[in-house]
């Protein structure tokens, strides 16, 4: 398989988990490359759901190696909570399977505490519909060069001091703009160095870790959070997450060059959801969008919000395309269509009077664009224990040759279900 990326390309909830999941057989090892907790990953394997939030998909699979990378940011108690839950499922999360690059930076309680306050202190219309954990201001503090990254669990005066240093501003704003308490210096360094501890044991030289494999020739998969929509450059900002979600980042976020990467796949919902507030050009309001809804069960993992849902837009795939150049895409929730009589694309916009075919580049113009739909017949098949191409319903496949050759990139994988086994290789 080489090395392969695996990212969201809508606005996140896409199905990654188990897309991960399904590929991680033949993976040696998994790499998570950007964003922290306001992630959710559902994988379902037999009668078990597990959630995972920071930990790769891949640590459901016996004897995969598991890294966290420098471009996420971490909570040490959320990530310790997950491993616990994963050890009472008789997982093996130890750190011979686990690792967290020294150079990934940490989500402090000031970061939570600040993302509340700013939210909270928002008119009803400012609001961007941000997780609350935390994962803007840690990355805030990144840039700003007054982070505290993993490593720094090891050394307690460097943590206290570099602490001590991050709430002198904070404390600041807490106490004069949202007229909150201050934070305890005191309080923070325990908190923190309670459950640090316990991830010291984790740290790695995680570049290296990757380094090894590709010399050992084994095959890596660079997992990505969110969707690329949601990119903090080339998303529908201001309505986006706080990183960089495109293929291009997996380098970045994990420490390795560009030129090691060989295969990128596009997880791509049947429909088009989106959690939160920003622009939704195929956003549903009548019974079909509650049918997607009901049918789907869309609400988030990670906040259990309801997602927004709406028809499949092709225009925000192609954008997806033009950005990250995905080698070909894994078609999930299909299943949930079945039923519907007729199905709709969206396939170009209309923009101040003009048929557009590529996102305005402007902020908030994709707010302003009308979609342009084509319309195709749905099927009322039970689709869900289809296990090859000729299985499905001739109108379900023409929907796939549609979309294919509408992005010109190759469906290749076609999720009909939950489950691991309820998937169709091309």
């Amino acid at each position: 398989m080489s090395n392969v990326i695996v990212m969201g390309a809508q606005w996140g909830d896409e199905g990654k988990g188990k897309i991960v999941d399904l590929l991680t057989r033949d993976i040696d090892v998994i790499v998570r490359f950007q964003g922290g907790n306001n992630a959710g990953h559902t994988v379902i394997v037999g009668d078990k759901e597990y959630i995972l939030h920071l930990i790769p998909s891949g640590i459901l699979h016996e004897g995969k190696k598991c890294l966290i990378g420098n471009g996420v940011v971490l909570d040490p108690g959320v990530f310790w909570k997950e491993i616990e839950g994963l050890r009472e499922k008789g997982l093996d999360v130890s750190p011979e399977r686990l690792k967290i690059s020294k150079k990934t930076h940490l989500i402090m309680p000031y970061h939570c505490a600040l993302d509340g306050a700013r939210e909270d202190h928002k008119s009803a219309d400012n609001k961007i519909g941000t997780t609350g954990r935390g994962i803007g201001p840690c990355y805030e503090d990144k840039a700003a060069r007054i982070g505290i990254r993993a490593g720094d669990l090891a050394d307690h005066a460097l943590l206290r001091t570099k602490i001590e240093a991050a709430l002198v501003e904070k404390n600041a704003l807490f106490t004069s703009l949202y007229g909150r308490e201050a934070v305890s210096v005191d309080a923070v360094f325990e908190e923190v160095v309670a459950a640090g501890d316990c991830l010291v044991p984790y740290l790695a030289d995680v570049t290296g870790e990757i380094w090894e494999a590709f010399d050992s020739g084994k095959n890596v998969m660079f997992e990505g959070a969110q969707g690329i929509h949601l990119d903090i450059d080339h998303g529908t900002y201001p309505f986006v997450t706080s990183s960089n979600t495109v293929a291009g980042n997996a380098s970045a976020g994990a420490g390795i060059p560009a030129n090691r990467l060989d295969r990128i796949i596009a997880i791509v919902k049947a429909y088009t959801t989106r959690v939160g507030a920003g622009p939704f050009p195929t956003e549903l309001f009548d019974e079909d969008g509650s049918y997607l809804q009901e049918k789907g069960h869309e609400f988030g993992a990670t906040t259990g919000r309801r997602r927004r849902c709406g028809w499949l837009d092709l225009v925000v795939l192609g954008e997806t395309a033009r950005l990250n150049g995905p080698t070909d895409i894994a078609l999930t929730k299909l299943d949930v269509l079945s039923g519907m009589k007729e199905i709709k694309i969206c396939t170009a916009y209309e923009y101040k009077g003009e048929r557009v075919s590529i996102i305005p580049q402007e902020q908030g113009a994709l707010g302003e664009c009308t979609p342009i739909y084509e319309s195709v017949p749905g099927w009322d098949e039970d689709i869900t224990k289809a296990t090859a191409w000729e299985d499905l319903p001739e109108n379900c496949q023409k929907y796939i040759e549609r979309i294919e050759d509408l992005t010109g990139v190759r469906v290749s994988i076609i999720s009909v279900g939950p489950e691991r086994d309820q998937t169709i290789m091309r």
